[in-house]
């Protein structure tokens, strides 16, 4: 632990920033998971749809963030979206 007192104050915010970090990258991993997992399921569009709305939601809601990158962000949408679309074919 450092011995400046501004120092302790930025280690503190960058751990509290790190978790919360996590808490949402943790978060979209799993909507994403989900999404696919109904997908390879052959669920109906109404069960998939919400699904995947949730998921490229907070997938921009990240980016607005500055979570995760925005190529990043289009990157794994677009996965999403084919799996739908191929499904849906």
């Amino acid at each position: 632990m450092p011995n400046i007192k501004s120092v302790k104050k930025d280690f503190l915010r960058s751990r509290e920033r790190q978790l919360r970090n996590q808490a949402a990258k943790s978060q979209i991993k799993t909507l994403i998971k989900k999404a696919r997992v109904a997908i390879e399921a052959h669920a109906t569009a109404e069960e998939v749809k919400p699904l995947v709305t949730a998921a490229v939601s907070l997938v921009d809601r990240a980016v607005k963030r500055g979570i995760i990158h925005k190529n990043a962000a289009a990157r794994r949408k677009s996965r999403l979206a084919k799996r739908v679309n191929a499904v849906a074919a």
